[in-house]
């Protein structure tokens, strides 16, 4: 297996939902904007989508992976019986929180948007919305079990692929509502439910190669499983704390009007790049690294892990740069048209350039997350991302008042920094990490390539400052040109300094 190319065929697939995901996001502000419908939809959004993140986007993996490639060490019918109990517990769980959830939405809505309580018409408009989306939840969670197979046979592609069924389906419903006449907000809500049956559909068909799904009802749960189950909510909480900090931002934001927007259309340009270099790195990664360390290959495991780290900031230290540099003008090509206003640029623009700060946080995080993962050691990870969520809260509570909703963005960059030098220190302190003496070398030399894309982006930027302003015709086709251009210059300077090529990642 070659880390580099497993994560290229994954961020393929990743990338191309993004992109989707983009004319999904510039399709909502042009006919939504950061009106109260706009608002309504993220809230009803926010929550199926976050718990799609935090099983999609390799939480689930973290605890089930380990598990499920320690019972198929053993033989294929001790792996298909974890599977099925796994599967079972997990479809009448989800069903259960479904239901609860469908009748106590209001107090769901109030509880991850309070702001919206001052406004009657928009908190009914986020409850009946929320309603329509919440079946999506159980639906792509399902779907992550199905994602979890697949990724143990070290076959990415249809589970990265997957995602891409929710923005063609919501594109496809903005249009149908443009030329009807219809109900935006309503039907994007119909929209997210559908296309969550058939991301399950299609992973099902696509694992049913490696396992045929049956449904086994157990009085008592056997002691493999219960050992998963008391892993996978550290797993859900440890490795989605970024989503878990947005969502916590979201709930703070709803008290500033049109926040919750600001905030989803700027998580919305960070989180391409965290796909790459964090969750497709460490989703890649994380099958191999679990047989290793089963089979006592330490020294291998170790070398994998360094090759993660690696990549993951060679990914993310220019992606952070360019989004410090020109957050305005990248929000003013993504999403300045229609409804969306030079102030709502300015201040989606303000929340970026904090999130960018924190982009290589926010992916090694991740990385870090999956050395303890491997090793069935989901409490720590747990122990750490409780730190930085309550650190996140704190700032965040304390400084809204003065600050408004940029304060989201900044405690969430401080707080993630925070538990990567925790993560670190623990590593380095329980040896599950020995960082190689030619990291540093090469470290230094992603730096200095970072620095020379910083300049080249910097200066195309206000070369073409007048083609990329709120008037100008194909602002989306410059900011293109420039992003292409820089990121084809900044691998062709990796790849003369070694940094860059398929055998330096190869982990067999």
């Amino acid at each position: 297996m070659n880390l580099l190319s497993s994560t290229t065929v994954f961020s393929f697939y990743t990338m191309l939902s993004r992109v989707l995901g983009y004319f999904r996001d510039i399709l909502i502000a042009i006919f939504l904007g950061t009106s109260i419908y706009a608002d309504a939809f993220f809230v009803a959004f926010r929550l199926p989508n976050t718990f799609r993140r935090l099983f999609a986007e390799g939480t689930f993996n973290a605890a089930f992976i380990p598990s499920y490639a320690s019972e198929k060490l053993k033989s294929k019918a001790q792996g298909k019986r974890f599977a099925d109990e796994v599967l079972t517990l997990l479809t009448v769980g989800l069903l259960t929180v479904v239901l609860i959830v469908e009748i106590f939405t209001p107090y769901v809505v109030y509880l991850i948007a309070p702001g919206f309580i001052d406004n009657g018409n928009k908190f009914d408009l986020a409850v009946d919305l929320t309603r329509i989306t919440f079946p999506f939840l159980a639906f792509v969670s399902l779907s992550s079990f199905f994602a979890g197979i697949l990724n143990t046979e070290n076959k990415f592609a249809a589970a990265a692929a997957a995602p891409i069924f929710l923005n063609l389906i919501l594109i496809f419903s903005l249009i149908i509502s443009y030329y009807f006449k219809l109900d935006y907000a309503l039907n994007l809500s119909y929209g997210v439910s559908i296309s969550g049956l058939i991301q399950l559909i299609f992973l099902i068909f696509f694992a049913s190669k490696y396992y045929q799904p049956s449904l086994v009802f157990k009085k008592k749960i056997r002691q493999k499983v219960q050992f998963f189950l008391k892993k996978l909510l550290p797993s859900i909480f440890s490795s989605g704390v970024i989503q878990i900090s947005i969502l916590v931002g979201t709930i703070i934001a709803s008290f500033q009007s049109g926040a919750v927007s600001y905030l989803y259309y700027a998580d919305r340009v960070y989180q391409i790049n965290l796909a790459i270099a964090g969750i497709a790195v460490s989703t890649v990664s994380l099958p191999i690294l679990s047989k290793l360390i089963k089979n006592k290959k330490i020294h291998q495991a170790n070398k994998i892990q360094n090759k993660s780290l690696e990549l993951s900031l060679l990914l993310s230290l220019p992606a952070s740069v360019a989004l410090i540099i020109g957050s305005d003008e990248i929000v003013n090509a993504l999403f300045g048209y229609g409804s969306f206003t030079e102030d709502d640029i300015e201040q989606t623009s303000l929340a970026l350039q904090y999130f960018g700060y924190g982009i290589p946080a926010f992916a090694v995080l991740k990385i870090f997350a999956n050395f303890f993962f491997a090793r069935d050691n989901t409490m720590t990870p747990f122990k750490i991302s409780s730190v930085v969520v309550i650190i996140n809260v704190f700032i965040s509570v304390l400084f809204f008042k003065q600050i408004g909703f940029v304060i989201i963005p900044i405690a969430t960059t401080l707080s993630t920094w925070i538990g990567v030098l925790c993560y670190l220190y623990i590593l380095l302190k329980n040896g599950y990490l020995r960082i190689e003496p030619n990291f540093y070398t090469r470290l230094m030399k992603i730096v200095f390539s970072t620095s020379i894309l910083s300049y080249v982006f910097h200066y195309s930027i206000n070369y073409f400052a007048k083609n990329l302003s709120y008037s100008g015709d194909y602002k989306i086709l410059y900011l293109l040109f420039i992003v292409i251009f820089v990121a084809l210059l900044y691998f062709l300077i990796c790849y003369f300094l070694k940094v860059f090529n398929l055998r330096s990642f190869k982990t067999n």
